[in-house]
């Protein structure tokens, strides 16, 4: 089998939704770290075989294949294909996964993989109604086959995210403390510069917008929860936002024709399913088929990037996994940073990438919480001198 190789990793800075890259349209979005990802490998953009993208909620501004859109915006070769993934909050994430399988294939060489998403012109409000029949204002009841196995009742991540903090036996106390500590870390390494040669300044922003300076546990204790009786407040959830993220995946053959550097390389990707109405449990089993899979430990891995959709997520995963919280969103995650929905997966594994190749760290797994009780687990590892290419035949050099 070939290997599937990242050689190229750029991300936007995330925007806070109607902040600093609110008036940018996705298109543009996206065209600005496609262009920036092409710009900064030796590959010809003609050679790339497809253009993967993840974005949920393809309406309006995002409608009509927006991959395509992004990569014809970007100036880029007319003879590019592009396809637009939704996997709900893992779009993106998938888009890799199948941009890895293409090249692991052998069906390509060279394919793009990333995602795009502009909460402030499509806020999720919006979108969410968009495409309802009318009669049926929630899109899983008016399906019969949808009632006679889970019933009438109202498929919430809101409402799944308290039940997990009920079954895990999560305080609002230790979820405000895990919220400020993401507030914490991702201050941290904006101040340090950890994400500078990652992000791709845009409109004038170059920072990530969401994290809050002057949030305090304090503050977090005094805010009303979402539900009556409930534990999850506004300060426990990831933030709307814009946001865009690339990445290029070679084989080796085109690590060996264009001369590209190979900066990791994909050790597993897969995905698995849980109940759909907790929805945001998936994680847990799909990160224990991983490592079954790998034959890899928790303690194997440098680097990990669990979505914060919500601090319980985050949370009960670590509770399941026995993982160090110290390498858990080591940059904080989207409480502090934001969730940009489609282009989040894309996101992460930038971060991931970047982390690793900043520490040192061989590993990292990336895996998140995805609409339908769904969840992708990616794992990469850092490539050196000691553990790089292989050659044509698939050995090791």
């Amino acid at each position: 089998m070939s290997e599937a190789y990242i050689v190229g990793a750029v991300r936007a800075p995330v925007g806070r939704r109607g902040g600093g890259l609110a008036r940018v349209h996705p298109a543009d979005l996206g065209a600005h770290v496609l262009r920036a990802l092409m710009d900064g490998v030796d590959a010809d953009p003609s050679a790339v075989e497809d253009v993967i993208l993840g974005c949920v909620d393809t309406v309006g501004p995002q409608a009509g294949d927006v991959a395509r859109t992004c990569w014809l915006a970007a100036g880029l070769p007319e003879q590019v294909p592009g396809v637009t993934v939704d996997r709900q909050c893992g779009s993106s994430q998938q888009a890799l996964h199948f941009a890895a399988q293409a090249v692991l294939s052998g069906t390509s060489d060279l394919v793009v993989a990333g995602g795009v998403q502009s909460m402030s012109m499509v806020p999720i409000s919006s979108a969410m109604l968009a495409g309802r029949p009318l009669g049926h204002p929630d899109p899983f009841t008016g399906s019969a086959g949808w009632r006679a196995r889970y019933g009438t009742g109202e498929v919430s991540q809101f409402a799944g995210a308290e039940r997990i903090a009920e079954r895990w036996g999560l305080s609002r106390e230790e979820m405000e403390r895990y919220a400020h500590e993401s507030h914490r870390r991702a201050l941290r390494a904006i101040d340090a510069g950890y994400f500078r040669r990652e992000i791709v300044p845009c409109a004038g922003v170059a920072d990530d917008e969401g994290p809050r300076r002057d949030t305090t546990p304090a503050k977090m204790a005094a805010l009303r929860p979402l539900t009556e009786g409930g534990r999850l407040t506004a300060a426990l959830a990831s933030q709307l936002s814009d946001g865009a993220a690339a990445l290029l995946v070679a084989s080796p053959r085109a690590v060996r024709d264009h001369g590209l550097t190979p900066r990791a390389r994909v050790h597993h990707l897969s995905a698995r399913g849980d109940d759909p109405i907790t929805m945001l449990t998936a994680p847990i089993p799909a990160t224990a088929h991983a490592l079954g899979r790998t034959g890899m430990s928790i303690d194997d891995f440098d680097a990990v990037e669990v979505n914060e959709a919500f601090a319980p997520v985050v949370l009960a995963w670590i509770k399941e996994t026995g993982a160090d919280p110290a390498r858990v969103n080591p940059n904080g995650g989207a409480i502090a940073l934001g969730h940009p929905l489609g282009a989040t997966g894309a996101v992460l594994a930038v971060k991931l990438l970047h982390e690793l190749e900043r520490t040192g760290g061989r590993y990292g797994l990336q895996t998140m919480c995805e609409g339908g009780g769904q969840a992708n687990v990616t794992v990469i590892e850092r490539l050196t001198e000691g553990n790089g290419l292989t050659s044509e035949n698939g050995s090791r050099k």
